[in-house]
């Protein structure tokens, strides 16, 4: 089969291609899952070119999420012609990911597909559509149901599908991006207003600002995420859940104590399967939106290279979908 393998040629180097491996034979509790659909994200990126914080096993095989159909399993839950997906755990960190046409994956970390998604468009989420669904399945639980939403990093994954779940919610959705060219690829996902970088003024070291926005999704930490807490309204939510940016968060106690703001972590990696299943069956129902098709582009594992370059340059906007040949 044809895999996208990652290999370490010496220390601090690796070269990446497109080479024939053998299909991998499962043990008890796995899965074997013909590979449909897979999506890139800045994790996988990482692992390309080596990043121990993510990758440490070498030849490894991309890819952190991965659609597709059960041909053999090992496991009384899942039986051939299953559609499934799975995403996070380890899978495609120090486990082969889903950059391959056969994965085998352990059966406590697949979900079968939900009605109302195929293997496709549940990749066109992904684990950034995951990560985004999350974020703003806690602005709800914590009462924020409608009013001014603040986006960072909205051309990247987890922010551009933030946008267009918020939009279909009825959510006011504000972004803020350093690309002046998207500002109305944004607008067309369903944002209401667009700051550019250079307008949303982090160099002010005010502890306290107005009070403009009800909630903020962050996806990129730093000093961005620092002056979005300062100006969220009494009982407001930040959900935090990236670090493109920084990953350090210079800030003080103000906006927690005096006017209740919480902020919250999102981690789409290890929270329990129960959850997953839990947040894609509302993917599958009411944060499904046409949107998406604006946001995604479609490549094959041949492209995965070029489109690896894109995401470590900034270069990127939106998702990348990989349909596995």
């Amino acid at each position: 089969m044809r895999a996208f393998v990652v290999e370490k040629i010496e220390d601090k180097k690796f070269i990446s291609s497109i080479k024939d491996i053998d299909i991998p034979k499962i043990e008890k509790d796995e899965v074997l899952v013909k590979a449909l659909y897979s999506s890139l994200n800045f994790k996988d990126a990482l692992s390309s070119i080596g990043n121990k914080g993510v990758t440490k096993v070498f030849p490894h095989i991309t890819g952190i999420d991965v659609s597709g159909e059960v041909v053999e399993s090992n496991n009384s839950n899942f039986k051939k012609g299953d559609k499934v997906v799975a995403t996070g755990y380890d899978l495609g960190m120090n486990t082969d990911g889903g950059h391959q046409e056969y994965v085998k994956i352990p059966a406590s970390w697949l979900i079968k597909i939900p009605k109302g998604l195929d293997e496709k468009e549940i990749m066109t989420f992904g684990t950034a559509g995951l990560t985004a669904a999350l974020s703003i399945n806690e602005l709800q639980e914590n009462s924020i149901t409608s009013g001014k939403v603040l986006v960072t990093g909205a051309t990247g994954g987890v922010g551009s599908i933030a946008v267009t779940i918020l939009a279909k919610l009825g959510y006011e959705v504000v972004t803020i991006t350093g690309k002046k060219d998207k500002i109305e690829y944004l607008k067309s996902l369903g944002a209401n207003e667009v700051i550019l970088r250079e307008d949303f003024d982090i160099s002010n070291k005010k502890p306290m600002l107005s009070e403009v926005y009800d909630a903020v999704v962050d996806t990129v930490g730093g000093e961005y995420l620092a002056h979005a807490l300062k100006q969220i309204k009494h009982s407001g939510v930040a959900t935090c859940c990236g670090l493109t940016s920084s990953h350090e968060l210079n800030t003080n106690v103000f906006p927690f104590i005096l006017r209740g703001v919480r902020l919250i972590g999102i981690d789409s990696v290890e929270i329990p399967l129960e959850k997953k299943e839990k947040i894609w069956e509302k993917i599958a129902k009411e944060y499904k939106n046409s949107n998406l098709e604006k946001l995604t582009s479609q490549i094959t594992l041949d492209e995965i290279k070029d489109a690896y370059e894109k995401i470590l340059t900034s270069k990127a906007t939106g998702r990348y979908l990989v349909k596995i040949d």
